[in-house]
């Protein structure tokens, strides 16, 4: 079959169903990994893994063929059925698997879907998932094995376990919006069980999401959660992507609170509970705020990739508590698990509220103020976005100071500019930073200017 290699990414499969992915297609993934699995075990046991899937329409049967090819390599499968993200992962640990595997198509439009990875607690990325796609191509795939399969229902032991973990001082009223994603499945009972009063917003479970895509770095999509926090008088608003393993979060005046800043107050508080010293990994797309205050307060600040899988493996890497993007994907290792649940993120921030004296709001404004964008999305195909990046770090690099961590983040003194490659959509990311909206948009223009001189309609 036409196996199509752009849809092997740096952290995880994506594509658009029908075109790039199918039931086939998951189950080659499902034997490769299988096969893999069982390889890096040692042929002891078989392997047991954890299968959810986000609530679009294509999932189930991308689900069945992903089993059928883990039962063939001679898993055992564990099916939890439509699930958040975070509780497949936190079903790898609560039923002992030696993996999990989640169909999802994340923040991508109804037509993508997806995979999503790990083997034995730890995120499979970059060269692991090409080397999936190498078994499949050289035929290195068992298939002629019958692994068990076992269908369970755990929502509600993954909702008790998250919301035993806290124990909020007082009540807190919050608007919760899932756009209709997966988080829908679990979003208002396990709020509800925190103690928060809950204001659901699209929060029947739909994945052709009829009412805005759920997508909450995007600020378009937070017009109706912005509205209803003013209107009901919430002390915040939270927004959940399509699987919710992001968070996003408007404040009790319906200002949008960008993922940078939540993980730092997050790393603040982190530091006020557990002691100086603690390390923070961020993402290149992160305001200048973040590690200047989290070394300020005494914390180790570590800039790094932009990617889930990434950023979690770099926070096993060097032992952090905490970890996150600008993009709302945060994890916690401090009293959860280590991986990106929105739901336990969303638990944590409404007991972050209900514990201080201060608003959401008031926490934000105390930090230092910088102008910046939203993440902005640049078109471009998917054969050419590497080869501008690579171009932009010669022509800059000569020009400025610039860290190359993930793409070109070019160091302007008084603010800076990102441009990097999407590794889950054909497009270019960009995002610029400075201390006022003039210079912000000198630093904009200047490398907009020079993407256009490169043929980019920007």
């Amino acid at each position: 079959m036409d196996l199509k290699d752009h849809i092997f990414r740096q952290y995880d499969i994506r594509g658009i169903v029908g075109e790039d992915l199918d039931a086939e297609v998951a189950q080659l993934v499902g034997a490769a990994y299988g096969t893999e699995l069982n390889a890096r075990l040692g042929g002891g046991r078989a392997a047991k893994v954890a299968v959810g899937e986000d609530n679009r329409p294509s999932s189930p049967g991308l689900a069945e063929g992903l089993i059928a090819g883990l039962r063939g390599a001679g898993c055992d499968v564990s099916y939890i059925q439509t699930s958040p993200t975070g509780m497949t992962y936190w079903a790898e640990h609560a039923l002992d698997t030696d993996g999990c595997i989640q169909i999802t198509g994340s923040h991508n439009p109804s037509e993508y879907n997806g995979i999503k990875m790990t083997m034995q607690k730890a995120a499979i990325y970059g060269d692991a998932i090409l080397g999936l796609r190498s078994r499949i191509k050289s035929d290195d795939c068992v298939t002629d094995k019958e692994g068990g399969l076992e269908t369970l229902d755990v929502l509600q032991r993954y909702i008790d376990d998250v919301v035993g973990r806290f124990e909020l001082p007082r009540p807190v009223k919050v608007v919760v919006d899932c756009g209709n994603g997966t988080g829908a499945v679990a979003a208002v009972e396990m709020l509800e069980a925190l103690g928060a009063e809950v204001i659901p917003l699209f929060c029947e479970s739909d994945g052709t999401f009829p009412n805005h895509h759920p997508d909450p770095t995007v600020d378009e999509y937070l017009v109706d959660l912005i509205q209803t926090v003013k209107d009901e008088g919430a002390e915040l608003g939270i927004g959940f992507d399509g699987d919710a393993d992001r968070l996003g979060a408007v404040d009790e005046n319906g200002k949008v609170i960008r993922g940078d800043v939540l993980l730092l107050l997050f790393g603040l508080d982190l530091l006020r509970r557990h002691g100086p010293g603690q390390k923070l990994v961020f993402d290149v797309k992160c305001s200048q705020v973040l590690p200047e205050e989290f070394s300020k307060a005494g914390g180790e600040p570590i800039m790094w990739m932009t990617g889930h899988s990434l950023m979690k493996e770099k926070m096993r890497e060097t032992g952090a508590p905490i970890a996150g993007e600008l993009s709302g994907h945060i994890c916690f290792a401090d009293e959860y698990l280590g991986f990106d649940d929105a739901l336990y993120d969303a638990c944590r921030l409404i007991d972050l509220v209900a514990r201080s004296s201060q608003t959401l709001g008031e926490m934000a404004n105390a930090l230092p103020q910088f102008v910046s964008t939203p993440e902005l999305r640049i078109e471009v195909t998917e054969e050419e976005k590497f080869g501008i990046i690579e171009r932009a770090q010669a022509h800059f690099r000569d020009l400025y100071d610039v860290i190359e961590v993930d793409g070109v983040r070019v160091e302007f003194g008084d603010g800076w500019g990102l441009l990097r490659a999407s590794n889950t959509q054909p497009v270019l990311v960009a995002r610029y930073e400075a201390k006022t909206e003039e210079r912000l948009a000198e630093i904009q223009d200047t490398m907009e200017g020079w993407l256009r001189g490169q043929g980019v309609n920007v």
